[in-house]
């Protein structure tokens, strides 16, 4: 008998179905964390628009100042604990803000004002998953809103403020602080991607004060000033997905639970506020 001159056809072997590993639970969004994250993005959206175009622009900026005027403050106080003096300060919503420092370590000055508002934002942003923290993160744009007043005439701005003064304070009481949480996310969207509005107002308005891209490109010629602008924007995205990750992983609640969260807190500070002599009618329900 006459032996094969091949091998035996190998039967045929089952199609193979890719495995593939979920999400630990701690990073799985749920229906409510999936809603904030299309949010951040429809935001980012809006504020690109309100920011740029020109009449409607003018709607934003009391919301405009805040934030210009942190990211002057930033500027401020790494020239003061750098050894710097400051020599003029502007904060303008159409002409941006410049704060012109003598002294000091220049390098040092200019990143904190990116830094500064990307960190803030990124906090404003996390009020976006919690109405708890979107409560106290609302004490500090209260306070931030009014501030920059002082270097403010224009009377269209000043009654823009007090009506978002007056919402974020009407806010605090539509579905348990639930409206609240927008709110700070949208200011908290607008900080932390302050970099991409910066350099917009440098590339469609050639406002009178530089973006500190440019101002990064004068002070090491060897970059130039959109490399500085993709670097600070890949930093600010880079920070924003950190910290949506850490709000989908540490805030858990559903929206139910926030506002039972919301109705006890509200019930403790209008009790406190009875015992202190403030009559009923002026307490929050």
């Amino acid at each position: 008998m006459a032996s094969p001159t091949r091998p035996p056809i190998a039967p045929p072997i089952g199609t193979l179905v890719p495995t593939v590993t979920p999400l630990p639970a701690a990073l799985q969004p749920s229906g409510e964390q999936i809603v904030v994250l299309y949010v951040i993005i429809a935001f980012a959206v809006v504020i690109f628009g309100f920011w740029n175009v020109p009449g409607v622009r003018n709607c934003i900026n009391p919301l405009k100042l805040f934030t210009i005027g942190w990211h002057e403050l930033c500027h401020i106080a790494a020239a003061i604990l750098s050894g710097g003096r400051i020599l003029k300060i502007t904060i303008d919503p159409h002409v941006g803000g410049a704060t012109i420092v003598e002294g000091g370590r220049p390098g040092l000055i200019l990143s904190s004002g990116y830094i500064g508002s990307t960190l803030l934002g990124a906090l404003f942003t996390l009020a976006g998953w919690d109405t708890l923290v979107a409560k106290v993160m609302s004490f500090v744009l209260a306070i931030g809103l009014v501030m920059p007043l002082v270097l403010v005439r224009d009377k269209l701005t000043i009654l823009l403020t007090a009506v978002y003064e007056a919402l974020l304070i009407a806010f605090w009481f539509v579905d348990h602080g639930g409206a609240l949480r927008w709110y700070c996310l949208f200011i908290g969207v607008m900080n932390i991607l302050f970099v991409i509005w910066d350099v917009a107002d440098d590339r469609f308005f050639h406002k009178t004060n530089d973006s500190d891209a440019t101002q990064f490109a004068l002070l090491f010629p060897t970059t130039r000033a959109h490399h500085w602008a993709a670097f600070w924007i890949i930093f600010q995205l880079g920070v924003l997905a950190a910290f949506a990750v850490l709000g989908i992983m540490v805030f858990k609640l559903s929206d139910e639970e926030m506002k039972a969260q919301a109705g006890e807190i509200s019930s403790t500070t209008s009790l406190c506020l009875y015992e202190m002599g403030i009559p009923a009618s002026f307490l929050p329900t």
